[in-house]
């Protein structure tokens, strides 16, 4: 009768082991999923920055074209003008490129470090106290 009770307690407490675990690892599935959906979110950002800037790199070169036409062609307060506004579009232009830099360089490759980090703990714990 005891032998009967030790071995039902040694299944119960192997069936919670397992849910146990089970759990942990769908936690872990959860957090790199979530930690790879904040990376892609980050890319997306800089990839929109980044198109953002060829944008305005494109009206830039714009202004440019129309300030060398203007300069040849009229007086040069008008196309000085001109070239004020594109250089401040390139310079709006380079600020996008780097911020859509910096969230590409932080965003790659995405990878779920703290997920991988979190499982190699985990499993470094059970093995510690396995045996």
């Amino acid at each position: 009768m005891a032998e009967t009770r030790a071995s039902g307690g040694i299944r119960r407490a192997a069936k919670d082991v397992g849910r146990r675990a089970r759990a942990v690892a769908q936690l872990q599935v959860q957090l790199a999923l979530l930690e790879i959906k904040q990376k892609l979110a980050r890319i997306g950002i800089g990839l929109g920055l980044a198109v953002a800037a060829l944008f305005v790199a494109f009206y830039a070169i714009g202004f440019f074209f129309a300030a060398a036409a203007v300069g040849l062609a009229h007086a040069v307060p008008l196309w000085g003008a001109l070239l004020i506004v594109g250089g401040a579009l390139l310079l709006i232009t380079a600020l996008l490129l780097l911020i859509a830099v910096r969230l590409f360089r932080a965003s790659a490759p995405p990878v779920p470090d703290a997920a991988i980090e979190e499982a190699r703990l985990t499993t470094e714990t059970v093995r510690s106290h396995a045996g």
